[in-house]
């Protein structure tokens, strides 16, 4: 059975939604464009060997629309299909299985994964603006309730939970469920963003990220080449952040991830491949793993994904030498490490997405391209990437160091 391995990996920087260096940017240009960088890495070759583009994005719709896997392969002039995948925030992630599985498989010896999300761009046109499903709306007005601070039971009549729930509310609901307190979440965020702030000084973050060029509508384009979602702040000022997801709740803007614009790709390539260009290799892909949860409880996914892996590899988390898990909120996460005995120093050493900000579609290629790099640099032998999905879902990935 074919190999799949890390080649190469290169995301754009991320900007912030709305106000940001990327609100002018289309996720189809954004996308060929990293695109083709990462394909630039590889010397000598041939666009056309590329097996198929599988692109993430998390809203699938307007702009980034019209399966823009395959724009990107027409707008980069390549004769080769493309695919778009949803899996929400994981999407990306979803795609890099995919494009293994089909090593695995033999089914070709090339692929680009990656992914998009352009949350600016969604006044262009987004999926989930559609009515909702009416068999929900029992569960929905118990949200709603919940929100508000009146009781009431949390699953409807009909057993059917609320999947259209807030992601902030079941940040809420995790960490009432995992007792994780508002210090505890404030001091996770005020680390990670600290984290970040060390790594950008000592210039951890320049092999990884590719300036963007972004055309203005008066005079020269916009050179945009660093993280713009990271900010300074101290944890009294966290501690004034109102809780809008719930009366006297614990989950805040500081404490959460942001909305954001970003792109980030990586190409998979089997054995056959790296010997046939003298390659060398990032990380092998071992294996990965999906679960579905409880929709209330959406972040604590990334804990029945990583047990599903590390028993099908047969690997302890001990083990695991370095660990990316999405940030999508403090009190997920530090659920996540709690439930999975996790050593917190091997835990996003360079700060995650609460810091860097989380373009959904994005997410899954700089967590997987950042393990694949960090356990190369740092001689860790595995490296865990791992996230939560909306409507109740975890992902996780396991990398193996390639010496």
């Amino acid at each position: 059975m074919a190999e799949p391995v890390i080649v190469a990996t290169a995301r754009t920087p991320i900007g912030r939604a709305s106000k940001g260096s990327l609100v002018d940017a289309r996720p189809d240009d954004m996308s060929a464009f990293i695109v083709k960088d990462v394909l630039s890495k590889v010397a000598g070759l041939d666009p056309a060997e590329v097996e198929d583009i599988i692109w993430g994005i998390g809203q699938p719709g307007g702009e980034g629309g019209f399966n823009i896997g395959r724009i990107i392969a027409v707008m980069n002039e390549m004769e080769v299909p493309g695919v778009t995948v949803n899996r929400y925030c994981s999407s990306s992630l979803q795609t890099i299985r995919m494009a293994a599985h089909a090593i695995k498989a033999g089914e070709g010896d090339c692929f680009v994964a990656g992914g998009v999300e352009t949350v600016s761009r969604y006044m262009n046109g987004a999926a989930d603006t559609g009515p909702h499903n009416e068999l929900f709306a029992d569960a929905e007005q118990r949200s709603a309730e919940r929100t508000s601070g009146e009781s009431g039971n949390w699953e409807a009549p009909n057993g059917l939970p609320d999947v259209y729930i807030a992601m902030g509310q079941t940040a809420e609901n995790v960490a009432e469920h995992y007792n994780i307190n508002r210090e505890d979440q404030d001091l996770f965020a005020f680390n990670s963003q600290k984290k970040y702030q060390e790594a950008k000084k000592n210039g951890r973050f320049k092999s990884e990220i590719i300036p963007v060029e972004v055309p203005q509508k008066r005079g020269d384009p916009l050179i945009f080449e660093e993280d713009e979602h990271p900010r300074e702040t101290d944890l009294d000022k966290m501690a004034k952040l109102p809780t809008p997801f719930k009366e006297n709740g614990t989950v805040t803007a500081g404490n959460a991830s942001g909305v954001n614009d970003g792109a980030g790709c990586l190409l998979i390539a089997s054995e056959d491949m790296v010997k046939k260009y003298s390659l060398r290799p990032l990380a092998r892909y071992c294996g990965g793993a999906t679960a579905g949860v409880e929709p209330k409880y959406m972040g604590i996914g990334p804990v029945f994904s990583t047990r599903k892996i590390l028993r099908s590899l047969n690997i302890k988390m001990d083990q695991i030498g370095l660990i990316e898990l999405n940030e999508a909120f403090a009190s997920q996460s530090l659920a996540c490490i709690r439930e999975l005995n996790m050593n917190e120093n091997k835990v996003n050493i360079h700060g995650g997405a609460i810091a860097l900000g989380h373009p959904l579609g994005a997410t899954g290629s700089r967590i997987t391209g950042k393990t694949a790099s960090l356990i190369k640099k740092n001689d860790k032998r595995f490296g865990l990437a791992t996230q939560c999905i909306g409507l109740g879902q975890g992902i996780a990935t396991i990398l193996e160091n390639i010496n």
